[in-house]
């Protein structure tokens, strides 16, 4: 039996996890999984393979986590995804390359940090009365906020006066519609979902209590996501793709290449798809 470790958090509790679903699959196709916390003081050699799966707090000290990446890929392991594409991932700076790309992303302006008086000129550039800013490093949509003109804004300023952040339009099919999610493994296509924020929220993410279901992506959503799929390099084991419906057409809102939930549950032969792109791709 060959051994690969997924790469985990100390506490997953309270957080959706879904990788159990692979591991039946891949002792089938001859490795044993065994799902290992970046914190932990592992022998990183001791695995032929390490899958980045659900460490969803390495936002929180990303300098030691891609400390801890590095060390893994200078180990005998093979890290997957591999590093550089998940260097370039880690910055959400990577959406500015895919738009110049020719990829279609929600209008986003880019600032070492947000202040009062920031504020009218990105209202007035984006033409809306709301406006969401992020920040450039994270997950969870922790410290992601909805900027309504004329109500204060106390928390959003603090947080972000010397933190650099990315500030959009607020997109009001977030809310009406919600956020497809495109996933892919090896070279092919798997599912999709639709994420749908709770009743006076914004935030897609399941812990947040989103209302999530299978999706079949029309096919303009689906040719634009294959051709950012494709355009990847270097290539990944898995990729989750992220959109929202603008009047103009899909735009991206995120392209998830570290420790994306992959959402098994939402097609039953998606393990098997796994299974079958991390076999072929490892051999």
């Amino acid at each position: 039996m060959r051994h690969c470790a997924f790469l985990t958090m100390d506490e997953p509790h309270g957080f959706a996890t879904y990788d159990h679903l692979l591991h039946e699959p891949l002792v089938r196709r001859g490795w044993h999984v065994e799902n290992v916390s970046w914190r932990a003081d592992a022998d990183w050699g001791d695995f032929e393979v390490v899958v980045v799966r659900s460490p969803w707090d390495y936002h929180a000290e990303p300098e030691a986590f891609f400390g801890v990446l590095e060390t893994i890929d200078r180990s005998a392991a093979r890290l997957e995804n591999p590093l550089a594409l998940m260097r370039w991932n880690v910055h959400k700076t990577y959406l500015r390359d895919l738009e110049a790309r020719g990829f279609p992303i929600v209008p986003t302006r880019w600032l070492d940090g947000l202040t009062e008086n920031d504020l009218p000129a990105l209202y007035e550039a984006f033409d809306t009365d709301e406006l969401v800013v992020k920040p450039v490093i994270g997950a969870n949509a922790d410290d992601t906020f909805r900027l309504p003109l004329g109500v204060p804004l106390n928390e959003a300023l603090t947080v972000f006066e010397n933190r650099a952040c990315m500030v959009q339009p607020f997109v009001p099919a977030v809310v009406r519609e919600g956020e497809f999610s495109l996933f892919y493994f090896g070279e092919a296509y798997s599912h999709a979902i639709l994420k749908t924020p709770a009743p006076h929220d914004f935030r897609v993410q399941e812990e947040r209590g989103s209302t999530i279901r299978a999706a079949e992506p029309e096919p303009a959503l689906r040719a634009v996501s294959d051709a950012v799929q494709a355009s990847l390099s270097p290539r990944p084991l898995y990729a989750r793709i992220d959109f929202v419906r603008l009047p103009t057409g899909f735009a991206l809102m995120e392209v998830e290449l570290i420790e994306p939930s992959l959402y098994f549950p939402y097609d039953d032969a998606s393990p098997e798809r796994f299974a079958d792109a991390f076999a072929q791709r490892i051999g």
